[in-house]
């Protein structure tokens, strides 16, 4: 599984708990693939920046050198016409158009707006984790104190 997190999905996963947690931490299992443009990446560095000087006791440099590592970087060239109400949020649909990639994750709501858009599903971090993450990979409790996987 392939998808592209905005930005806001990237740094809430980084710094706190929840669904963007969740998706990073499907990715660092190896579970999914994170794609990205090195525009995407400068944002992520910028905006990782700016909150971990609000939280010093995060470290934000490794897992954005891990995710330039073993992250799929591609080159993305911008949109002929401007898509998104934001235009700076054309570069996730760049992205996506780019690399082939159908999902996005997004809170983002001017660019969940473009759900659909060549076929790109922009979904929420909890609709992306109900949609490929929870599906037959969580135990479910027999009654009897036994778990299996659905």
């Amino acid at each position: 599984m392939r998808v592209i997190l905005d930005t806001n999905v990237f740094v809430s996963g980084v710094f706190f708990s929840g669904p963007p947690f969740e998706i990073l931490d499907a990715w660092r299992h190896g579970r999914l693939t994170l794609v990205l443009s090195p525009e995407i990446l400068t944002e992520y560095e910028r905006v990782g920046q700016e909150l971990a000087n609000e939280f010093p006791t995060v470290d934000i440099e490794p897992i954005l050198e891990l995710l330039a590592f073993k992250g799929e970087v591609v080159s993305a060239p911008a949109l002929a016409e401007q898509i998104c109400s934001d235009p700076d949020d054309d570069k996730f649909l760049a992205c996506a158009l780019a690399s082939s990639t159908k999902v996005i994750s997004s809170g983002d709501k001017a660019l969940r707006k473009t759900s659909g858009y060549a076929g790109i599903e922009v979904l929420s971090p909890r609709e992306f984790v109900d949609k490929y993450l929870k599906k037959n990979s969580q135990p479910t409790h027999t009654g009897n104190g036994n778990t299996r996987a659905r």
